[in-house]
């Protein structure tokens, strides 16, 4: 019978020849969720034979991974601070960078105690909900123009067992009402030109969730000018953005009569997350 090293490394050489990066990585997170186990606990079991049962819907997922399926919808949920997310195609794969706007937001001053937030375009729900998650007094209003991204942030609330959550499916701020503390929000930034050069597991994100007009701006555009609108009085106001829109966002949000308007970086030094707060 194939040992389960043998079917390691079997399907990393299957996955290098189609092109998916860090494919041993991937292989083990493969084969460690359809045993019900860790990848380290996989260390354990080089020489334990691998059970047709497990082999068939493995070789399955994999042929999927080879052909640029995400490694999170295969796997079916991915870790986002601390909660464990259900993710699908329904709404965006959550991105390292949002993990860490989040901390950024948790640590902002001046927010009341129990504060009213919103988190617009919450796609499966990872930012307004690990707010919620994190400051329980908070109440959280989470909102999507998608209903099949919104029906995933529910399911994701539920999981986690969160009370302070509402929900709205809203074009932007059509059927939100304000005014809040905050606002936070990953809207689609990327420009319409860059389609061809995304990779195919990008690809599998929905259109309506990446995709903001020829420079990526359009939806921000509309968005910056209703925030500041739903915000209270030195509310703030959070963003996540593309590589290169910093100063274009920081305009727009200047603009729309924002102060205090502050770029600040992600862990790999990209301006990546605009501040800015309603005087």
């Amino acid at each position: 019978m194939t040992t389960l090293l043998e079917t390691l490394d079997g399907g990393t050489r299957y996955l290098e020849k189609r092109g998916i990066e860090d494919a041993r990585r991937n292989m083990q997170m493969l084969i460690a969720h359809q045993l019900g186990c860790t990848r380290m606990d996989l260390y354990l079991k080089f020489d334990q034979p691998m059970e047709e049962k497990d082999l068939v819907p493995l070789r399955e997922a994999l042929k999927k991974r080879g052909e640029g399926v995400p490694l999170q919808h295969l796997l079916g949920t991915v870790w986002f601070h601390g909660n464990e997310f259900k993710t699908d195609a329904r709404a965006l794969i959550p991105r390292p960078e949002t993990e860490e706007l989040a901390e950024m937001v948790l640590k902002l001053p001046d927010l009341p105690e129990a504060a009213r937030v919103l988190d617009m375009g919450c796609g499966s729900g990872v930012l307004g909900l690990s707010l919620a998650s994190a400051r329980p007094d908070w109440q959280v209003v989470v909102a999507d123009v998608s209903p099949d991204a919104l029906a995933l942030t529910r399911e994701n609330a539920a999981a986690i067992g969160l009370a302070n959550v509402d929900f709205v499916e809203s074009d932007l701020f059509a059927a939100v009402d304000g005014p809040f503390d905050l606002i936070v929000a990953n809207l689609p930034y990327v420009p319409e030109t860059d389609r061809p050069t995304l990779t195919r597991e990008v690809m599998h994100d929905p259109d309506l969730a990446l995709f903001g007009g020829p420079d990526g701006l359009d939806v921000i555009r509309r968005f910056t000018p209703q925030a500041i609108e739903k915000l209270s009085p030195g509310g703030h106001i959070a963003l996540e953005i593309g590589h290169d829109q910093a100063s274009h966002v920081a305009r727009l949000l200047q603009d729309a009569g924002f102060t205090a308007v502050e770029v600040k970086t992600d862990l790999s030094g990209i301006a990546r997350f605009p501040f800015a707060r309603k005087s």
